[in-house]
Formats: C-alpha cells, structure tokens, sequence
C-alpha cells in the first residue's frame, strides 16, 4: 500500500529565520520581481498552505529569501503504522504484490576450475 503523499509549507518560519516578521515586508519585494498579490492574498501565501502555486512566485520567494525549495516544501509521507500494514495483509505471504521477500538474493554456487 502507498502511503498518502503529503507537505509541510514553511514559508513562514524561512521568513522569521531572515528577519522578516510581517506579510507586509513580503508584498514590495515580489513586486520588484513582478509578482503583484493583495495583501489578502500576500498574507494568505505566508499563512496558509497554498494548494496551487505558480512557478513564477515560487522562483521569486526563493530568490527573495535566498533558500533552495526543500526549505520551503518539506515533503511528508503518511505512512500507515507497522501494525495496520500487517492487518491489511500487505505482506509477501499473504499479499498479491511482491514484497522485499522476492528480491532475496540467490545463494552463490563455487565452482572449482577445470585443469
């Protein structure tokens, strides 16, 4: 079973590591760059965990804040618990899929030379 696939947003917290504590220092400084948001929508992009982001404001955060993407998107995967994947029969025995049992390696088989 795949595990939902899931994200931390933590635009806010790169944000206070470089000083800037308001969505008002935010706004000008994507403007320069040619990103025009509201305040609402400013302060919305610093709050919430957006759903949908343009590539353009991603490349212009990164930019402002001089960070690398995987300090803004911290990628988490909602693994279910060891228990729960051996109740849902999610194992080589029991489970149509194989599982890490069928990539066991085979036994090495020593020759001795021909002379």
């Amino acid at each position: 079973m795949t595990g939902k696939l899931d994200y931390r947003w933590r635009l806010r917290e790169v944000m206070a590591t470089r000083g800037m504590f308001s969505t008002t220092d935010l706004r000008p400084l994507l403007a320069e760059r040619g990103i025009d948001l509201s305040p609402s929508q400013t302060y919305r992009l610093v709050v919430e965990r957006p759903e949908r982001l343009s590539l353009k404001t991603l490349m212009a955060l990164l930019d402002i804040l001089g960070c690398a993407m995987e300090d803004l998107i911290e990628p988490l995967a909602d693994r279910p618990a060891r228990g729960e994947m051996a109740a849902s029969g999610d194992n080589t025995a029991s489970g149509s899929e194989p599982g890490v049992g069928s990539f066991r390696p085979k036994r090495a088989r020593i020759v001795p030379p021909e002379e």
